[in-house]
């Protein structure tokens, strides 16, 4: 990044911010959420190839890209406001002419193609009646004798059978089933269906957060239903060992013991079996006094930035919020992984609880305040003890048919174990974020060492360490993998020692020498950053994310004991 002190930063800094205050990060959004960053870059990534193919094309530095962005990261700038500029570069009726040519274009086609399968349906009804007619000739004589006329109805049902003349039908739809009607909107709908362009099946954001390979094994093998039983035995006895715990829920947790295993793991339940009922009981309790104490002072002058910052960041977790900003949308139809649009978190209650939490979770520690991207941090808890009360799949649960008990309980437990997180990796959010510089600057040394290439290639186009993975360490990954995915990565993150803050540096080197091959296909800054910024993640399942621990695990156990090994 340049050094010039005239020069504009890339990221704008307020010397007005205190300890305590709302920090906006970068990438703290789903993606970074600004219309004009994507209309350039889209621009950018449309621009014709130069006229001479033998000359090479000229890398992007940096300071291009900074210089056509350098607006779109200033941190006082309002999400409306940008919408509003960017609505300014549509013409309205450029976009109305289009799109009645394409109406007008589609409503012709369908017309020709209507007059087309009429005419071939009449004409295969023709040769139906004419075979009909002579099976009808030829067994005339032996139907007589039989006593057994035939019907035209049984007779037309014979013709429609899928062994017509002796031959198997490939499927019902291409022979007339039922009335010559019936039979033309069938084939109708057939030629249409053949007519759309051929998708490849992808996995919605909507995708199950159960276990799940994206092998398409069982959900349950008989080795899993070994290992559960494991579990419970384990988790049966008067007192837990903790540390077997551990090693057993390094490999995954089975979803059935997965809420009770969380909350011993993060300390949150004791070990001793006879307590913990008594402090559940007593934690509750005590997490609603703070509500009672303190979530009325959300609106209060001191508190009220804070409480507005959460209830801006909470409704981008749903869909409704890409509704009105079709440029958004279309720009991050392919990358749904960054935004958790599962109907669970469209629901006002849904949000309301994850307000509170957050809100009482700032208050409590000024030091840091709310920091975007937090938000995010409560999402796996609460759907792992959601599942503690359910039997269904989760995703489109409606939590008002839970008992009010459950609710307050499933937010209570969140709000802790949150907290217990965050309790190790604070430094990730206080003031100037020292946490996350370390981090990221340690990742930058450690696959400088274990892949020369990939850090050279990126070094060559001058792509900072900084800009992805600043929220690969804010966001713990959450928005780079699907929700099922991050549930799994936590339950190893839970059981190894310091997972959340330690380990996970060796998760992101692994994570991001995984995609090696890609990154020295990009050619320029900008393809870099928009691969970076969105891996193609949204098909993973149990066996990518287990190969991708074994191999920070390697990491970690050649590097963890020897930090002079990642050391130039």
């Amino acid at each position: 990044m340049s050094t010039d002190g005239n020069k504009k930063q890339f990221w704008k800094r307020n010397a007005a911010k205190v300890p305590g205050s709302i920090q906006h990060v970068y990438g703290a959004q789903h993606p970074p959420f600004d219309p004009l960053l994507h209309a350039n870059l889209i621009k950018a990534g449309n621009k014709p190839p130069p006229a001479t193919p033998g000359k090479p094309k000229k890398a992007t530095t940096f300071q291009e890209f900074e210089s056509i962005t350098s607006d779109a990261w200033d941190v006082g700038d309002d999400d409306d406001e940008l919408l509003a500029m960017a609505a300014q570069n549509l013409n309205i009726e450029v976009v109305m002419e289009t799109a009645n040519k394409v109406i007008e274009n589609h409503s012709k086609q369908q017309e020709r193609q209507r007059q087309d399968d009429t005419t071939e349906l009449e004409q295969r009804e023709d040769d139906t009646q004419e075979e009909a007619a002579e099976d009808e000739e030829e067994d005339e004589e032996e139907e007589e004798e039989e006593g057994d006329v035939t019907s035209p109805e049984v007779s037309f049902a014979s013709q429609s059978s899928p062994y017509t003349d002796g031959r198997l039908v490939k499927s019902h739809s291409e022979a007339p089933i039922g009335s010559p009607k019936d039979a033309a909107g069938e084939h109708a709908a057939l030629h249409r269906q053949r007519s759309l362009p051929h998708r490849p099946p992808v996995i919605p954001l909507v995708a199950r957060m159960a276990d799940q390979n994206t092998s398409g094994t069982p959900a349950m093998t008989e080795r899993e239903a070994s290992r559960l039983d494991k579990f419970k035995q384990l988790l049966a006895g008067p007192n837990t060992d903790l540390e077997e715990l551990r090693k057993l829920s390094w490999s995954g947790i089975p979803r059935q013991v997965r809420p009770i295993t969380w909350k011993l793991l993060s300390g949150y339940l004791p070990a001793n079996a006879e307590r913990r009922d008594s402090v559940l009981q007593r934690k509750r309790q005590e997490y609603f006094g703070f509500i009672q104490q303190y979530y009325d002072s959300r609106n209060d002058e001191h508190h009220q930035d804070t409480y507005r910052q959460i209830h801006i960041d909470i409704p981008r977790m749903s869909p409704e919020s890409l509704v009105l900003q079709p440029k958004v949308t279309e720009i991050h139809i392919d990358i749904p992984r960054t935004n958790p649009l599962i109907p669970l978190f469209q629901q006002a209650s849904v949000q309301e609880i994850f307000e509170r939490i957050l809100f009482i979770w700032a208050i409590r520690h000024p030091a840091s305040g709310y920091v975007q991207g937090i938000n995010d941090l409560v999402t796996p808890f609460f759907v792992v003890y959601v599942f503690e009360y359910i039997e269904e799949e989760v995703e489109n649960f409606d939590v008002s048919s839970l008992q009010e008990e459950a609710l307050r309980n499933i937010e209570a437990d969140s709000f802790w174990c949150m907290s217990k997180l965050l309790d190790g990796i604070q430094d990730n959010y206080t003031f100037a974020q020292p946490g996350i510089q370390r981090k990221v600057k340690a990742l930058e040394e450690l696959v400088s060492r274990i892949d020369e290439s990939v850090h050279r290639h990126m070094q060559q186009y001058e792509v900072e360490y900084l800009q992805f993975a600043f929220r690969w360490m804010n966001n713990l990954l959450m928005r780079e993998l699907p929700l099922r995915c991050t549930i799994r990565l936590w339950d190893t993150y839970q059981a190894e020692p310091e997972g959340f803050s330690h380990f996970h540096l060796y998760v992101c080197a692994a994570f991001l020498v995984r995609w090696r091959k890609e990154i020295l296909e990009e050619r320029d800054f900008q393809g870099l950053m928009i691969l970076l910024q969105n891996l193609p993640t949204m098909h993973w399942g149990n066996e990518e994310v287990s190969v991708l621990l074994a191999e920070a695990y390697r990491l970690k156990f050649a590097f963890a004991d020897a930090p002079n090994h990642y050391k130039r």
